[in-house]
């Protein structure tokens, strides 16, 4: 695994204070101020240009290395662009190791015929989900499919398994969201699974696509795609102008992803964020939302999990 262990991230940013004047006592932070600083906002934004951007050396996922000084090898152009939302690879940052139990989420662009070659995990539950093109998968529990828009695959890494992950299209990229959740048990049992999903499953309503596995925690049991951790994740298609409620339960929080288009999402009256594509969003326990799709509609992935303390990032 080339990730850095999992360290719960702390401390989010204090509200800046307003100056003082003699003329007039300082203003109450307004409502909207509320929603977008502080540790224990409903709703903070995570700008897609604080994403760290990777364009990784081949050879650290399984593929040959570029040859020394030739221009004619792997480059994001031709290859891969990554986008991380927590630390991995080779950007390490203690203040941004992890959201509670999701400790890896890459946004991957992978060009036409290029790919992930074959390598290792262990002790993770891993999820992909397809955005766009084809992704043809092949691990050592001998599983071989290919899986387009809207699929989503895991994979309990368990004790041990090895796989890889290749776009075999000749012309059309590849994009896909990778997200690795601390499992609830170390040493589990290797496992691989997938559900293809139509888009009317998501059309302008949230579509159940993980759940943990029954017993494991809220939800257990319900969807096509079963983990061995207290998270779900769901994901929406939303027409140009269409409205959605979101809501965390107490003791729950989220990680939202505008895959595509742009929304605002509204608490109460007040627009606590504006979200486009790349962007995401802390939403934390007990917070009641509604995402109102943008001019060319939105695509948005949520991740929602048990509350862990000091979840989010420090670096705001």
């Amino acid at each position: 695994s080339l990730a850095r262990p999992s360290i719960v991230s702390a401390n989010a940013l204090r509200r800046p204070t307003r100056p003082r004047t003699t003329e007039s006592p300082a203003l109450p932070p307004s409502p909207l101020a509320d929603m977008t600083v502080g540790r224990k906002a409903p709703i903070r934004k995570v700008p897609h240009h604080k994403l760290f951007k990777s364009e990784p050396d081949p050879s650290w996922f399984g593929n040959p290395s570029n040859p020394s000084g030739d221009k004619r090898g792997w480059s994001a152009p031709n290859w891969l662009t990554s986008r991380f939302h927590f630390s991995f690879a080779e950007y390490s940052s203690s203040k941004n190791d992890s959201f509670g139990v999701l400790r890896v989420m890459n946004d991957d662009l992978v060009m036409p015929k290029r790919g992930f070659g074959t390598h290792g995990h262990a002790n993770m539950e891993i999820c992909t989900y397809v955005v766009e093109g084809a992704l043809t998968h092949k691990d050592s529990m001998g599983t071989s499919e290919t899986l387009t828009r809207g699929a989503i695959q895991f994979m309990t890494a368990g004790t041990g398994v090895r796989h890889s992950e290749h776009n075999l299209d000749s012309s059309k990229p590849l994009r896909f969201i990778q997200m690795w959740i601390v499992p609830n048990a170390g040493g589990l049992a290797p496992n691989y699974g997938s559900h293809a999903f139509e888009r009317a499953d998501r059309l302008n309503r949230w579509c159940a696509a993980v759940s943990p596995v029954p017993g494991a925690g809220v939800d257990g049991g319900t969807a096509p795609v079963q983990i061995n951790q207290d998270a779900c994740i769901k994901v929406t298609e939303l027409d140009p102008n269409v409205a959605l409620p979101f809501a965390t339960a107490k003791g729950r929080q989220a990680y939202m992803l505008c895959v595509e288009g742009e929304c605002a999402v509204n608490a109460g009256n007040e627009t606590a964020a504006t979200l486009e594509r790349h962007d995401a969003a802390e939403i934390s326990s007990s917070a009641d939302v509604v995402l109102v799709a943008g001019a060319k509609g939105a695509h948005v992935l949520v991740v929602e999990m048990a509350e862990r303390g000091r979840s989010g990032r420090e670096d705001l």
